[in-house]
């Protein structure tokens, strides 16, 4: 085959393979993690954020690659989750931008677009890491870009990026120590293959089998929502709307028009305008009424409404949606991420206004954030991912906010959340003051976490089988024991517990009551001057999480 020309259509179907192929990947994707623990993230994060484009990709018809590729990454944006899902989502908006005005692109234009996705990439991250996806982008990239001539079509080109991508992945063990010591390649470069080569096999006609393509549709409940039912959350509704000279003046028209107006009738709303097409997604109570408003400017390409009372499983403190819209707006407010019921009832307790579920294997996506920033209805908003892996998530969410101000601290654990929240006053009125006492209270605390290993793997020194409960604390493995509370032992001695005067256990889901016994008495042993607190927090993942103050 040789192909010389992208369109709209075929970008839509390079989407598609990409997502099928790291779907039926995605374990292996997950199982690349440095800590051998059974988390869940990488390959699902990155498998739901794309998904989020395959999602979109379906709604659109059009030839227009400027069109449908802006339409694809605002879909990925929304759902992004995890650094690696962020980090992708970010590439394919740089593509999109750089496929800004092309009704189809030639081989040198892709070239093009692609170099605009890595940069954006690169953007996206405070500090760049070689060594990880961002390199094996990058090096993927240029290569293709650089072996382009005027013979090349999509398929030799995608097949040089493919390779140099598969070269530069099996070299991220040389620029990370962390990887080499693990004995694996990196999971999100890993990650960005897998999509890529399903782009390459797309292009190449291999038939996608449709059991491994990751839509993000789930099935609908119709019990969740009777005729004796009440509307209490409203319509998702998302619509391109493609603007007309007949009505208005499409190039030069400010979205503000609209945006102005679905602040008067809803919430979670992201608003782009590419061209002269407007991308809408808002949770309304009405949205016949929107679509009526927004028809004066032009017409629709598609449309998509969607009952959120059948989708909706965070159960909201107290009102409906339309009540808390209705109240005006409190000065300050405060969201937190947690999993387990015992941990967010503890969050909400200590003064969380809305604590958002989610943590290892369970990251929330950039929508989660802001559909939780309308709930939360402030004027600023404070926020604890309470996860490293959560706060590149947080703050994209934030930087699409535009209705309050979003401060997103970089908590990184369980222990940080609580010691903020533990610590949080708004007293002060200034919000300079609240983020920074909230900071400077995560010092000095720390969490550590044992759960099962779930391979062999040598880390830190750290000789682990698969099967050993493992104790770590952040990035630094600590402990590989057969029995989780020798595990503990170990990890609370290096992390010289003795020297803190509080110990919080939050027990796990797995956490037997032999096991929490067996717990109370090592401590009560071994540190006997240490007071000690528990919570049933029912978590997945860790058997303990242990903070200490």
């Amino acid at each position: 085959m040789a192909t010389k020309l992208l369109s709209g259509s075929l970008y839509s179907s390079l989407i598609y393979g990409g997502a099928a192929n790291l779907k039926a990947n995605a374990e292996i994707v997950n199982e690349l993690n440095v800590f051998p623990i059974p988390d869940g993230d990488t390959g699902e994060n990155m498998s739901m954020t794309i998904a989020g484009g395959v999602k979109q990709a379906k709604t659109v018809t059009s030839e227009d690659l400027s069109m449908v590729s802006d339409t694809i990454a605002t879909g990925m944006l929304l759902s992004a989750r995890g650094n690696s899902g962020v980090i992708l989502s970010q590439f394919f908006a740089g593509i999109a931008k750089g496929f800004t005005g092309q009704e189809t692109a030639d081989v040198k234009t892709v070239g093009y677009a692609l170099k605009s996705g890595v940069r954006r990439a690169y953007e996206s991250v405070m500090k760049p890491t070689e060594g990880t996806m961002l390199t094996v982008a990058r090096e993927g990239v240029d290569y293709g870009v650089d072996r382009i001539t005027g013979e090349s079509t999509l398929e030799s080109f995608f097949s040089d990026v493919l390779d140099e991508m598969n070269r530069s992945l099996q070299r991220t063990p040389e620029l990370l120590a962390v990887l080499k010591e693990a004995g694996v390649i990196d999971s999100g470069g890993a990650g960005l293959v897998y999509i890529i080569d399903g782009m390459k096999k797309t292009l190449l006609g291999e038939e996608i089998n449709e059991s491994d393509v990751v839509t993000s549709v789930k099935s609908v409940d119709t019990s969740a929502f009777t005729a004796d039912s009440i509307m209490e959350f409203g319509y998702c509704t998302e619509f391109l709307l493609q603007l007309q000279n007949s009505k208005v003046d499409a190039e030069n028209f400010d979205i503000a028009k609209i945006t102005d107006y679905l602040n008067t009738v809803g919430d979670s709303i992201v608003a782009f305008k590419t061209g002269t097409i407007v991308k809408i997604h808002v949770h309304t109570m009405t949205p016949g009424a929107v679509l009526e408003f927004c028809r004066q400017f032009g017409e629709f390409l598609t449309v998509k409404i969607e009952n959120m009372t059948l989708q909706h499983n965070d159960s909201i403190a107290e009102g409906t949606r339309e009540a808390k819209k209705a109240e005006p707006k409190k000065r300050f407010a405060t969201i937190a991420v947690a999993e387990g019921e015992g941990i967010k009832q503890t969050f909400a307790d200590l003064g969380a206004d809305y604590v958002i579920n989610g943590g290892q294997g369970k990251n929330p996506s950039s929508e989660d954030f802001i559909e939780a920033f309308d709930e939360v209805n402030a004027e600023t908003i404070f926020v604890l991912p309470n996860n490293g892996n959560i706060i590149m998530a947080a703050q994209l969410a934030g930087s699409m906010y535009e209705k309050s101000k979003i401060y997103v601290i970089p908590s990184k654990s369980v222990g940080d959340g609580y010691a903020a929240l533990s610590m949080l006053s708004y007293d002060s009125g200034d919000e300079e003051e609240i983020v920074n006492d909230m900071t400077s209270s995560m010092e000095g605390v720390v969490t550590g976490r044992v759960t099962k290993s779930i391979r062999d793997a040598s880390i830190d020194d750290v000789c682990i089988h698969v099967d050993d409960y493992i104790g770590f604390s952040g990035k630094s493995m600590l402990s590989s024991e057969k029995m989780k509370v020798d595990a503990a032992a170990k990890m609370l001695e290096k992390l010289n517990a003795k020297n803190y005067e509080v110990m919080i256990v939050i027990y796990g889901a797995t956490a037997s009551e032999e096991d929490r016994n067996a717990f109370r008495i090592f401590v009560k042993n071994a540190y006997p001057k240490t007071e000690l607190y528990e919570i049933d927090g029912g978590q997945d993942v860790y058997d303990f999480e242990i903070i200490l103050e």
